[in-house]
């Protein structure tokens, strides 16, 4: 959100290493600008790497057996086993790309470790880190970030800009101060204010911000009294650990005694927060809740707090700079850091039992987006509470009622917690049944089925002991899932149904909702004609409560009913919108279901070399969102069938090419092309995320065909004889025809193909 200042020469050497090697990490003191420096280079040279450049932010991650689970997320590799790292090693194996690995001073083993394997796997892998340690690598480039370039202490007012950190002075003084100029009244103050804070960018920010209500002069008096105070003490401190801690330090005096509190308080947090959670985690005991936002408002005016721009779906956010964050924790005694832990935790109890009670509702997309953006704050709780065995069951309160959060994007990281909260809280109560329940479906759509039915069998002993109707509901619809992949269909239905009947019963809508996807489901892979029957009623279900993201799942539904109905039309309509319905939440399961949905309809009305390549892009769809579905499922076996009619359609060695170029796209193009809105230019079969024809107008062989029946005036029903092929066939390759090229008529068709015949 700032302008960049500077580092011509350590763009140029960074530039260099990442050209010649294949590990670089910037390392130096918290605040001298390594993330800054790690993303400029990053977007400057993203063109070099056709697999993309991606940033991987490990600051808010404290869990190091997270690492692997942390990086795949990002590079938007979901479908991963017990061995991460491993897969990731097999999905970069043939990739170019650039990973940007930021903050990794605290999981340097980790980091090392799986640096090390990755490379070793994918030599066209090239890492970018940033630690203020080296990673100990082997073949690691390292690159020392210096603080700005600062002026010696006699400099002339013209020449004083052109030093680095007085360019930055006053790029963010005009932030603050629109009319601050450096002239002879101010010069020596600017440039003794630059040299003392040792050049370091966070330091410099942090004492331009005062420019609001301070002259340089009076800030520089009182840092001044900041270094004498820190040299008395820490005299044997390297001077940029100075000048850092005297630039925090000092905006820390600065503030008021409630401020400070604040601050200190605030670093409970992870990743950032809202105003609700920090009224409800930091307020009490000297800091009255009425009293916080107008605390945090001072803290944002001082810069140590940074505002978010709230959206549509949410309301303002907050963060604080690691440096900054770390100091206000160091203000913490053991004793109140444990005490605000706990009310931490606590809060986020809270959070997912009234995301329970809720998430079937109007506000339904709100959470989702508000579940994510708490994302690092979940985890923070959730470690904090395995820290101790005895405490280890509170993990069952807060993961197992986000169990659907962690299905939609984030399966074996929500997998993970709950199956060590089983392993360390061993007491049969409710929480560990409802605990074992949300494992066991996690466990499932992961493909650990063995593991699901274990847990499932003791989840459904504790149902029975504790008489818990809820969770016998529960149990009874995930054995009628599990059944369903297994492809037991009649077997299926009768326990699906049973667990309809128990969740009306009582009353949980959300329940009764899943029950009746899956009996859609389960009737269409069975072909039996209730399939529309179920679909429709789970789609009232989710208009009668306003849950607008579940709804994604009914249109799902109604569009496999219409396609098995031949209503492709329909289907097609349904299915975009299910797709569409889920991309603002990035429920990348859902888009999953969606786009593999689609690739049947095209397989059936339009066995083509684009059907091909959506049948493709859905398996890339799929490698991002994690979920794993068995081989034996009627899922897989659609997919099969689909594959099967295209190939013979267009012959194998044209399916295989086009199928291939499908499966490399990135999870934004591979729903792009399911929608019909991708506009990316053919390129040679093969490459990364491009289509394989070169056709003009990216139009396959068969819709070239169709223009050109279109130009000698032909109908619908006219150029279905001509090619054998049904009208509707022929509709939809109109619908394509018109969308790739970007027209409206069928007039403008036969212009075009005019144009390219005289061409």
């Amino acid at each position: 959100m700032t302008s960049f200042v500077g580092r011509r020469r350590e763009l140029s050497e960074t530039r260099r290493l990442l050209a010649s090697s294949r590990m670089l990490t910037l390392t130096g003191v918290g605040g001298v600008g390594k993330t800054r420096l790690a993303l400029r280079m990053a977007a400057e040279v993203r063109r070099t790497f056709p697999d993309g450049v991606w940033f991987v932010e490990l600051a808010a991650l404290h869990d190091s057996q997270l690492v692997p689970h942390t990086v795949a997320n990002a590079l938007e590799l979901r479908q991963v086993s017990a061995d991460p790292a491993s897969d990731l090693a097999a999905y970069l194996e043939t990739r170019r790309l650039l990973v940007v690995l930021d903050n990794c001073e605290h999981l340097t083993e980790a980091c090392a470790i799986l640096v090390s394997k990755l490379l070793a796997a994918a030599p066209g892998l090239r890492i970018l880190a940033t630690s203020r340690h080296v990673l100990g690598v082997e073949g690691e480039q390292i690159i020392a970030v210096p603080p700005l370039t600062t002026p010696t202490e006699h400099v002339a007012a013209g020449d004083a800009a052109h030093y680095e950190s007085v360019r930055l002075f006053l790029d963010r003084a005009a932030a603050v101060a629109p009319d601050f100029e450096i002239g002879d009244g101010n010069r020596e103050a600017v440039v003794e204010l630059c040299r003392r804070l040792d050049g370091i960018p966070l330091a410099i920010e942090l004492a331009a911000v005062w420019l609001r209500t301070l002259s340089p002069v009076q800030i520089l008096e009182r840092l001044d009294d900041r270094f004498r105070l820190l040299t008395s003490g820490r005299s044997a401190a390297p001077a940029r650990h100075q000048a850092l801690d005297a630039a925090v330090g000092w905006s820390h005096e600065l503030c008021s005694p409630a401020e400070q509190l604040l601050w200190a308080r605030l670093s409970v947090f992870s990743g950032g927060f809202d105003l609700e959670a920090a009224e409800q985690v930091c307020s009490g005991e000297e800091i009255p809740t009425v009293d916080v936002l107008n605390l945090v408002a001072s803290l944002v005016n001082k810069s140590v707090v940074i505002r978010i721009q709230a959206t549509s779906h949410t309301t303002a956010w907050y963060q604080m700079l690691e440096t900054i964050r770390q100091y206000g924790a160091e203000r913490l005694s053991e004793d109140q850091g444990h005490a605000l832990r706990v009310r931490h935790r606590d809060y986020y109890r809270g959070l997912a039992e009234r995301y329970a009670a809720e998430g079937f509702g109007p506000h339904q997309a709100d959470w989702y987006i508000r579940l994510r953006r708490e994302h690092g704050n979940l985890r923070a709780a959730l470690e904090f509470a395995l820290e101790d065995p005895a405490d280890a069951a509170g993990v069952f309160d807060i993961a197992a009622p986000l169990w659907n959060f962690w299905f939609a994007g984030f399966l074996r990281e929500g997998y993970r917690y709950l199956s060590r909260a089983i392993d360390l809280a061993t007491e049969s109560t409710p929480s560990r049944a409802h605990g074992l329940w949300a494992a066991s479906y996690l466990a499932l759509i992961a493909g650990d089925l063995d593991r699901t039915d274990t847990m499932l069998g003791e989840a459904s002993e504790l149902a029975e002991r504790f008489d818990d109707d809820l969770l016998r509901a529960r149990v009874a619809e995930l054995r009628g899932h599990a059944v369903l992949y297994r492809g037991d269909l009649p077997a299926a239905i009768e326990l699906l149904e049973d667990a309809r009947a128990r969740f009306r019963a009582l009353r949980e809508p959300l329940g009764e909702f899943d029950a009746l996807v899956l009996l859609a489901a389960a009737t269409f892979f069975l072909q039996d004609p209730r399939d529309g029957e179920f679909s429709q009623q789970a789609l009232a279900l989710t208009e009668q409560h306003g849950a607008m993201s579940s709804k994604g799942y009914a249109l799902w539904c109604v569009g496999v009913a219409s396609w098995r109905a031949a209503e492709y039309a329909r289907a097609v309509e349904n299915l975009r919108g299910c797709v569409r319905l889920f991309q603002p939440l990035h429920d990348l399961t859902g888009i999953g279901f969606g786009v593999q949905a689609l690739s049947w309809c095209a397989a059936s009305t339009s066995p083509d070399e684009d059907a091909a390549r959506l049948l493709g892009a859905s398996h890339a769809v799929w490698r991002t969102s994690g979920a794993k579905i068995d081989e034996t499922s009627p899922y897989i076996q659609i997919d099969k069938r689909s594959q099967e009619a295209v190939a013979e359609a267009i012959g194998a060695a044209a399916f295989e090419r086009a199928f291939t170029a499908g499966a490399s796209y990135s999870l934004d193009e591979a729903v792009s092309l399911a929608l019909g809105e991708y506009e990316g230019r053919p390129a040679p079969a093969g490459g990364p995320g491009r289509p394989a024809s070169e056709a003009p107008g990216g139009l396959t062989r068969r819709q070239r065909e169709v223009a050109g029946l279109l130009a000698e005036g032909l109908s619908n029903k006219e150029i279905a004889t001509r090619l054998v092929i049904s009208q509707r066939t022929v509709e939809t390759h109109v619908d394509h025809v018109l969308g790739k090229l970007g027209l409206t008529s069928r007039g403008q068709v036969a212009s075009w193909v005019a144009e390219q015949q005289a061409r």
